[in-house]
Parts: C-alpha cells; sequence; structure tokens
C-alpha cells in the first residue's frame, strides 16, 4: 500500500519523536504531533503507514446500540480491512468522553497483524489493549461506548488527529513523548537523517557530561567541535 522500505519503518522505530519532531521542523513542518495522544503502556515503539477512521459526532436515530449488527458499520469493517503492518488513526475530534475502540477490537487487529493504535479519543478495557504486544496511544481510558459519542463515517480518507493532518500512508511514529505523523513522501530522508542526528546527539551528551558547555557544541558552531566528533565516530567504529 506504499512505498516505504522496511529498512526505513525499522530505522525510525530506532529513533525519538523529538528528533523527527526537529527534522520536520527544519524542512517546513510545524504541526506533525498528535496532541493528546499518550501510550498506554510506556516503552513501546511504533511505525507503520496510516490507516484512517473519522468519527463525527453520533445522533440518537443512527446511533443505538443495534448499529453494531450491521455488517458494514465502519469500525467493524475498518478492523477487518486493515493492511497488515498498519497503524489504525483514529480522529474522534479530540473528544475522549468516549472510547474509539475496545480490547476485542484491539485483539482481532493485533491477529490480523495490524501495527498499533492512534486516537485523539478514548479507548475502553485498557487494561486489555495495554497488555497487548500491538501498542496504542489514546487520550485517555474511556469507559462508555463509542455510539454515545461518535458515529463511524470515513475509512481511509484524511482526517484530524489530535490537531495533526494525516492522509493514508503517511507514516505514525511512537514513543513514550507520543506519536509524530510524517508525510510519506519525506520517510526514507527524515528516517536517514534521523539515525544520523541521533548519533551526533549520543557524542553531544557523552560531551555535556565531562563537562563541556552547550555553546558551540550544539549546534556544532565551534570549529573543534565537528573534528572531536569525527574522532568519536572513528574511535567507536574501531570498537569490537
Amino acid at each position: 500500500m506504499h512505498p516505504t522500505t522496511q529498512a526505513t519503518l525499522a530505522a525510525l522505530k530506532t529513533v525519538s519523536t523529538a528528533t523527527l519532531t526537529s527534522l520536520l521542523f527544519k524542512r517546513g513542518f510545524r504541526n506533525v504531533f498528535i496532541q493528546g495522544a499518550r501510550p498506554l503502556k510506556p516503552g513501546q515503539r511504533l511505525a507503520g503507514p496510516a490507516y484512517t477512521l473519522r468519527y463525527i459526532p453520533s445522533r440518537e436515530d443512527l446511533d443505538g446500540i443495534e448499529a453494531f449488527r450491521d455488517p458494514r458499520h465502519p469500525q467493524r469493517v475498518a478492523v477487518e480491512e486493515i493492511p497488515p503492518g498498519a497503524v489504525l488513526v483514529m480522529d474522534c475530534r479530540g473528544d475522549a468522553s468516549a472510547a474509539s475502540a475496545g480490547s476485542i477490537l484491539a485483539a482481532r487487529m493485533q491477529v490480523r497483524g495490524a501495527a498499533g493504535i492512534v486516537t485523539d479519543g478514548g479507548l475502553r478495557d485498557a487494561a486489555g489493549i495495554a497488555a497487548l504486544e500491538m501498542p496504542a496511544w489514546c487520550a485517555g481510558p474511556s469507559a462508555p461506548t463509542n455510539l454515545i459519542r461518535h458515529h463511524a463515517l470515513d475509512i481511509n480518507a484524511p482526517i484530524g488527529c489530535g490537531g495533526v493532518a494525516v492522509y493514508p500512508g503517511d507514516i505514525m511514529v511512537g514513543d513514550d513523548d507520543g506519536v509524530v505523523c510524517i508525510p510519506l513522501h519525506l520517510a526514507d530522508e527524515v528516517a536517514r537523517d534521523a539515525v544520523e542526528m541521533e548519533r551526533f546527539e549520543a557524542f553531544v551528551l557523552e560531551e555535556v557530561q565531562r563537562g563541556v558547555p552547550v555553546i558551540g557544541l550544539y549546534p556544532p558552531t565551534a570549529p573543534e567541535t565537528k573534528p572531536r566528533y569525527e574522532a568519536w565516530l572513528a574511535r567507536r567504529a574501531a570498537l569490537p
């Protein structure tokens, strides 16, 4: 469903969302961090293409409990049709007063090979979802069914999630800080630059810990910084 390589996704799982937001800012992208989405279980990582689901406000004549009997219900269809490796990204208008999904649907997605869940709404059965291997980010646990607040509508169309425009196929990357949306056409180059940026920042951290001031070091404006970094790289490369 997208041209992003597995190598790119693997690289993105090793870098922080902080690094990615900085690199996207350098490219002119200021609004890429999904507001309100926090990991249900810290320590998990996410990288995969977005498969989207949009909710609008529910209406009493359309969203009774019998709505789930319809085999065409978009929430159920999305769970059964999300491609392996994709991330279900749900637009709940930032409303976490009801759940956007629960543990049964999340378990089904894990079995089908989905990479994760991202929502600016709530998730019910949060402990059950947190126990899965598939990671999830949400605005918080929320017990009520989605039907009381949300009407599932569009599948795999552009959405707004946490105030960020998310297009199908955009690459979602998550860590303990939250989730970043990388425009698909930038994913490969951002992944490449992120690995190098974090390598340099590892050097910077070592320098700071041994007492070097940050001015001239980060960013590397002092003339001696880059040669020291190159020497540091050479020493690391020589290690067994």
